[in-house]
């Protein structure tokens, strides 16, 4: 559990950075914004199976007007999550989860998998987004889980 939920603290902050990033960038790239967003609702999608809801309100690849709804997203992500995680016990790590997919397609998967989905999934989008930011001379975020680490 401890190593989890240091690299969720990790994806919190993490995700901050990155729309610190796109905030001082001043971009106006759909695409990014449509990225970050995308981070933020897959976040959110998989709480919401985590927590045996329906994912089917969410629209994972929806422009995003700004960044503010997206901050606001990722700050609700965060308090979720942190009180979803205070309330897992180790042995809920292996705890499988029926759901189904946004195509309605069912899985089972356990605890663990998704949350390292989550964890995977957002750095994985987040280095694009900084590589997108570096090729339009922007400054990148400084994101790496040692630098994370070191403070």
């Amino acid at each position: 559990m401890k190593t989890i939920k240091c690299m969720m603290d990790h994806l919190y902050w993490a995700n901050a950075r990155i729309l610190s990033a796109l905030e001082e960038s001043g971009t106006k790239n759909k695409d990014l914004l449509k990225l970050v967003r995308h981070v933020a609702v897959a976040e959110r999608v998989w709480l919401s199976r985590l927590q045996g809801k329906g994912s089917a309100p969410y629209s994972l690849w929806e422009e995003a007007e700004d960044l503010t709804a997206v901050r606001t997203m990722f700050e609700d992500n965060a308090e979720l999550y942190r009180v979803y995680i205070e309330g897992l016990e180790e042995s809920g790590l292996d705890e499988m989860i029926d759901y189904a997919n946004q195509s309605g397609v069912p899985f089972r998967t356990s605890v663990r998998d998704i949350l390292s989905q989550v964890l995977l999934h957002g750095q994985y989008h987040r280095g694009q987004i900084n590589r997108a930011l570096r090729i339009d001379s922007a400054e990148p975020a400084q994101i790496d889980y040692i630098t994370f680490a070191r403070l």
